[in-house]
Protein backbone atom coordinates (compact mmCIF):
# COMPACT_ATOMS: atom_id res chain seq x y z
CA UNK A 1 0.00 0.00 0.00
CA UNK A 2 1.12 3.31 -1.32
CA UNK A 3 2.15 6.06 1.87
CA UNK A 4 0.89 9.10 1.92
CA UNK A 5 1.73 12.40 3.36
CA UNK A 6 -0.31 15.84 4.05
CA UNK A 7 0.82 18.58 3.12
CA UNK A 8 -1.51 21.82 3.45
CA UNK A 9 -4.51 20.28 2.48
CA UNK A 10 -3.16 17.77 -0.11
CA UNK A 11 -1.88 13.91 -0.06
CA UNK A 12 0.96 13.73 -1.75
CA UNK A 13 2.73 10.12 -2.22
CA UNK A 14 5.87 9.95 0.72
CA UNK A 15 8.53 9.93 -2.07
CA UNK A 16 7.10 12.96 -4.01
CA UNK A 17 6.20 14.62 -0.88
CA UNK A 18 8.16 18.11 -0.50
CA UNK A 19 8.65 21.77 1.11
CA UNK A 20 10.14 24.73 -0.58
CA UNK A 21 13.54 25.07 0.35
CA UNK A 22 12.62 28.92 1.65
CA UNK A 23 10.36 27.37 4.30
CA UNK A 24 10.52 29.41 7.68
CA UNK A 25 10.83 26.37 9.62
CA UNK A 26 13.94 24.94 7.36
CA UNK A 27 15.41 28.36 7.02
CA UNK A 28 14.83 29.16 10.50
CA UNK A 29 13.75 26.69 12.87
CA UNK A 30 10.54 29.09 12.99
CA UNK A 31 7.89 25.86 13.23
CA UNK A 32 6.48 23.38 15.62
CA UNK A 33 5.67 19.89 16.21
CA UNK A 34 3.99 17.81 17.62
CA UNK A 35 4.38 13.46 18.00
CA UNK A 36 1.11 11.40 18.24
CA UNK A 37 0.96 7.85 18.76
CA UNK A 38 -1.49 5.37 17.20
CA UNK A 39 -2.81 2.05 19.22
CA UNK A 40 -4.83 -0.24 18.00
CA UNK A 41 -6.43 1.58 15.60
CA UNK A 42 -6.63 5.07 18.10
CA UNK A 43 -5.07 8.08 18.24
CA UNK A 44 -4.11 8.33 22.09
CA UNK A 45 -4.63 12.09 23.33
CA UNK A 46 -4.93 14.23 20.08
CA UNK A 47 -6.60 16.81 21.11
CA UNK A 48 -4.38 17.63 24.24
CA UNK A 49 -1.74 17.22 21.32
CA UNK A 50 -3.68 19.85 18.82
CA UNK A 51 -4.63 21.95 21.82
CA UNK A 52 -0.79 22.33 22.35
CA UNK A 53 0.20 22.86 19.05
CA UNK A 54 -1.97 26.20 18.00
CA UNK A 55 -1.47 27.14 21.44
CA UNK A 56 1.87 27.63 20.54
CA UNK A 57 1.00 28.65 16.75
CA UNK A 58 -0.59 31.49 18.81
CA UNK A 59 1.79 32.61 21.21
CA UNK A 60 4.38 32.73 18.31
CA UNK A 61 1.94 34.36 16.29
CA UNK A 62 1.79 32.26 12.98
CA UNK A 63 -0.64 33.40 10.38
CA UNK A 64 -3.15 30.73 10.66
CA UNK A 65 -6.12 31.67 8.80
CA UNK A 66 -8.76 29.16 9.42
CA UNK A 67 -7.07 26.56 10.59
CA UNK A 68 -8.07 25.83 13.83
CA UNK A 69 -8.25 22.76 16.59
CA UNK A 70 -11.43 20.93 14.84
CA UNK A 71 -9.73 21.14 10.80
CA UNK A 72 -6.21 20.41 12.54
CA UNK A 73 -7.61 17.15 14.36
CA UNK A 74 -9.70 15.83 11.45
CA UNK A 75 -6.46 16.03 9.42
CA UNK A 76 -4.42 13.97 11.45
CA UNK A 77 -7.14 11.02 11.63
CA UNK A 78 -7.92 11.73 7.79
CA UNK A 79 -4.03 10.60 7.13
CA UNK A 80 -4.30 7.71 9.51
CA UNK A 81 -6.96 6.47 7.38
CA UNK A 82 -5.37 7.43 4.24
CA UNK A 83 -2.58 5.08 5.38
CA UNK A 84 -4.18 2.91 7.40
CA UNK A 85 -1.69 3.98 10.06
CA UNK A 86 -3.42 1.54 13.35
CA UNK A 87 -0.20 1.31 15.30
CA UNK A 88 2.61 3.67 15.59
CA UNK A 89 4.02 7.22 15.37
CA UNK A 90 2.76 10.10 13.84
CA UNK A 91 5.05 13.52 13.22
CA UNK A 92 2.92 16.46 12.36
CA UNK A 93 4.94 19.99 11.67
CA UNK A 94 3.20 23.50 11.53
CA UNK A 95 5.80 26.43 10.19
CA UNK A 96 5.12 30.31 9.64
CA UNK A 97 5.39 30.66 6.23
CA UNK A 98 7.55 30.58 2.86
CA UNK A 99 10.06 33.34 2.01
CA UNK A 100 13.52 33.98 2.38
CA UNK A 101 14.70 36.60 5.52
CA UNK A 102 14.09 36.43 8.84
CA UNK A 103 11.05 39.40 9.18
CA UNK A 104 8.02 37.88 8.91
CA UNK A 105 6.44 40.60 6.85
CA UNK A 106 8.63 39.63 4.50
CA UNK A 107 7.57 36.14 3.60
CA UNK A 108 4.12 34.52 2.35
CA UNK A 109 1.37 34.88 5.26
CA UNK A 110 0.41 31.35 5.24
CA UNK A 111 1.26 28.43 7.62
CA UNK A 112 2.95 24.98 5.88
CA UNK A 113 0.62 22.19 7.57
CA UNK A 114 2.52 18.43 7.14
CA UNK A 115 1.63 15.62 8.54
CA UNK A 116 3.11 12.19 8.31
CA UNK A 117 3.35 8.68 9.81
CA UNK A 118 5.82 6.53 10.47
CA UNK A 119 7.13 3.88 12.97
CA UNK A 120 9.66 4.61 15.58
CA UNK A 121 11.22 2.82 19.03
CA UNK A 122 13.14 5.32 20.96
CA UNK A 123 14.63 2.50 23.33
CA UNK A 124 14.99 -1.00 22.59
CA UNK A 125 12.38 -3.49 24.74
CA UNK A 126 15.09 -4.86 26.56
CA UNK A 127 15.42 -1.20 28.13
CA UNK A 128 11.91 -1.29 29.66
CA UNK A 129 12.82 -4.37 31.68
CA UNK A 130 16.57 -3.43 32.57
CA UNK A 131 15.89 0.04 33.10
CA UNK A 132 17.72 3.33 31.68
CA UNK A 133 21.41 4.13 32.52
CA UNK A 134 21.80 8.22 32.66
CA UNK A 135 24.24 11.05 32.84
CA UNK A 136 23.80 14.55 33.49
CA UNK A 137 24.21 16.87 30.36
CA UNK A 138 26.26 19.80 30.39
CA UNK A 139 23.91 21.52 27.80
CA UNK A 140 21.62 23.82 29.30
CA UNK A 141 17.55 23.94 28.55
CA UNK A 142 17.21 27.36 27.42
CA UNK A 143 15.82 30.21 30.21
CA UNK A 144 11.84 30.79 29.91
CA UNK A 145 12.40 34.13 29.88
CA UNK A 146 14.29 33.31 26.62
CA UNK A 147 11.79 30.85 25.01
CA UNK A 148 8.38 28.81 27.44
CA UNK A 149 8.85 25.49 27.09
CA UNK A 150 5.61 24.92 26.90
CA UNK A 151 5.96 25.93 23.58
CA UNK A 152 6.89 22.72 21.31
CA UNK A 153 9.14 24.56 18.73
CA UNK A 154 11.43 23.19 16.49
CA UNK A 155 14.48 25.56 16.97
CA UNK A 156 14.49 24.98 20.73
CA UNK A 157 15.59 21.34 20.16
CA UNK A 158 18.61 22.04 19.08
CA UNK A 159 20.31 22.04 23.00
CA UNK A 160 18.05 18.90 23.26
CA UNK A 161 19.86 17.37 20.58
CA UNK A 162 23.85 18.62 21.75
CA UNK A 163 22.75 16.90 25.07
CA UNK A 164 21.92 13.46 23.54
CA UNK A 165 24.99 13.78 22.02
CA UNK A 166 26.79 14.04 24.87
CA UNK A 167 24.42 10.89 26.60
CA UNK A 168 25.84 9.26 23.28
CA UNK A 169 29.44 9.50 23.55
CA UNK A 170 29.47 8.03 26.93
CA UNK A 171 27.05 4.95 25.89
CA UNK A 172 23.86 6.21 28.10
CA UNK A 173 20.32 5.95 27.74
CA UNK A 174 19.58 9.23 28.21
CA UNK A 175 20.70 12.75 29.55
CA UNK A 176 20.05 14.68 32.09
CA UNK A 177 19.25 18.31 31.30
CA UNK A 178 19.41 21.21 34.22
CA UNK A 179 18.57 24.70 34.00
CA UNK A 180 20.32 28.42 34.41
CA UNK A 181 19.43 27.70 38.24
CA UNK A 182 21.19 24.27 38.24
CA UNK A 183 17.51 22.33 38.61
CA UNK A 184 16.30 19.85 36.92
CA UNK A 185 14.50 20.93 33.62
CA UNK A 186 14.29 17.58 31.51
CA UNK A 187 15.66 14.41 29.71
CA UNK A 188 17.00 15.16 26.14
CA UNK A 189 13.46 14.00 25.26
CA UNK A 190 10.95 12.84 27.89
CA UNK A 191 10.17 14.63 30.93
CA UNK A 192 11.66 13.16 34.32
CA UNK A 193 9.48 11.39 37.33
CA UNK A 194 10.94 10.19 40.86
CA UNK A 195 9.97 8.93 44.05
CA UNK A 196 11.15 10.41 46.96
CA UNK A 197 11.90 8.61 50.07
CA UNK A 198 8.30 10.05 51.74
CA UNK A 199 6.70 8.05 49.08
CA UNK A 200 5.93 11.41 46.83
CA UNK A 201 6.17 11.05 43.52
CA UNK A 202 8.25 14.48 42.44
CA UNK A 203 8.50 15.99 38.92
CA UNK A 204 9.75 19.60 37.67
CA UNK A 205 7.46 21.93 37.51
CA UNK A 206 6.83 23.41 33.68
CA UNK A 207 8.49 26.71 34.87
CA UNK A 208 11.85 24.80 35.65
CA UNK A 209 12.12 24.64 31.38
CA UNK A 210 10.77 21.22 30.93
CA UNK A 211 7.56 20.51 28.04
CA UNK A 212 4.79 20.60 29.60
CA UNK A 213 4.30 16.65 28.41
CA UNK A 214 1.17 15.10 27.06
CA UNK A 215 2.37 11.33 28.51
CA UNK A 216 3.79 13.36 31.51
CA UNK A 217 0.24 14.51 32.59
CA UNK A 218 -1.91 11.45 31.89
CA UNK A 219 1.05 9.86 33.95
CA UNK A 220 0.52 12.03 37.06
CA UNK A 221 -3.29 11.18 36.36
CA UNK A 222 -2.72 7.88 36.64
CA UNK A 223 -0.78 7.71 39.67
CA UNK A 224 -3.33 10.43 41.63
CA UNK A 225 -6.48 8.31 40.21
CA UNK A 226 -5.82 4.62 39.57
CA UNK A 227 -2.49 4.44 42.01
CA UNK A 228 -3.71 6.46 44.84
CA UNK A 229 -0.19 8.18 44.57
CA UNK A 230 0.36 11.92 46.11
CA UNK A 231 2.27 13.89 42.49
CA UNK A 232 3.71 16.83 43.23
CA UNK A 233 5.39 19.33 40.35
CA UNK A 234 8.51 21.35 41.97
CA UNK A 235 12.10 22.69 41.76
CA UNK A 236 14.18 19.22 41.86
CA UNK A 237 18.08 18.72 42.18
CA UNK A 238 20.30 16.17 41.02
CA UNK A 239 20.51 14.84 44.55
CA UNK A 240 17.15 14.23 45.20
CA UNK A 241 17.31 11.90 41.60
CA UNK A 242 20.38 10.44 43.11
CA UNK A 243 18.70 9.68 46.59
CA UNK A 244 15.60 8.60 45.06
CA UNK A 245 13.39 5.28 45.92
CA UNK A 246 12.72 4.83 41.97
CA UNK A 247 13.09 6.76 38.60
CA UNK A 248 11.49 6.79 35.39
CA UNK A 249 11.00 8.81 32.19
CA UNK A 250 7.40 9.73 30.02
CA UNK A 251 7.41 10.94 27.23
CA UNK A 252 4.74 9.99 23.34
CA UNK A 253 7.79 7.81 21.61
CA UNK A 254 9.16 6.48 25.26
CA UNK A 255 5.66 5.77 26.80
CA UNK A 256 7.00 4.99 30.85
CA UNK A 257 10.52 3.97 30.97
CA UNK A 258 12.50 2.94 34.33
CA UNK A 259 15.62 4.75 35.17
CA UNK A 260 17.76 3.07 37.53
CA UNK A 261 21.12 4.56 37.23
CA UNK A 262 22.37 8.71 37.14
CA UNK A 263 26.30 9.20 36.72
CA UNK A 264 26.96 5.87 38.04
CA UNK A 265 25.06 5.94 41.09
CA UNK A 266 22.41 3.53 41.20
CA UNK A 267 18.68 5.02 42.27
CA UNK A 268 17.16 2.93 44.72
CA UNK A 269 18.71 -0.66 44.31
CA UNK A 270 19.58 -0.34 40.65
CA UNK A 271 16.09 -1.87 39.09
CA UNK A 272 13.03 -0.30 37.94
CA UNK A 273 10.78 -0.26 40.80
CA UNK A 274 7.54 -2.03 41.77
CA UNK A 275 5.67 1.80 41.33
CA UNK A 276 6.96 1.79 38.44
CA UNK A 277 5.95 -0.88 36.65
CA UNK A 278 2.60 -0.59 37.86
CA UNK A 279 1.98 2.98 36.54
CA UNK A 280 3.35 0.78 33.15
CA UNK A 281 1.04 -1.75 33.57
CA UNK A 282 -1.82 1.19 33.86
CA UNK A 283 -0.73 3.24 31.31
CA UNK A 284 -0.51 -0.16 29.10
CA UNK A 285 -4.26 -0.55 30.01
CA UNK A 286 -5.14 3.00 29.19
CA UNK A 287 -4.04 3.31 26.00
CA UNK A 288 -5.97 0.53 24.61
CA UNK A 289 -9.57 2.33 26.79
CA UNK A 290 -9.48 5.67 25.62
CA UNK A 291 -7.99 7.36 22.15
CA UNK A 292 -10.07 8.25 18.78
CA UNK A 293 -11.18 6.13 16.32
CA UNK A 294 -9.27 5.96 12.87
Amino acid sequence: MAEFVYVNGEFIPKEQATISLFDHGYLYGDGLFEGVRVYEGKVFELLPHVERLLSGARALGFPLGDLDETKAFEAIVATCRKNDHRDGYIRVNLTRGTGLGLDPKHIEPKVNFVIATRQLALYPPELYEKGLDMITCSTRVPSPDAIDARIKCTGKYINNILAKMEANRVGAGEGIMLNQQGHVAEATGDNVFILNADGVFVTPHPSAGCLKGITRGVAIKLLREQLGCVVVEENMTLLDIYSAKECFLTGTAAEIIPAVSLDERLIGDGKPGPNTAKLIEAFRAYTKSTGTLI
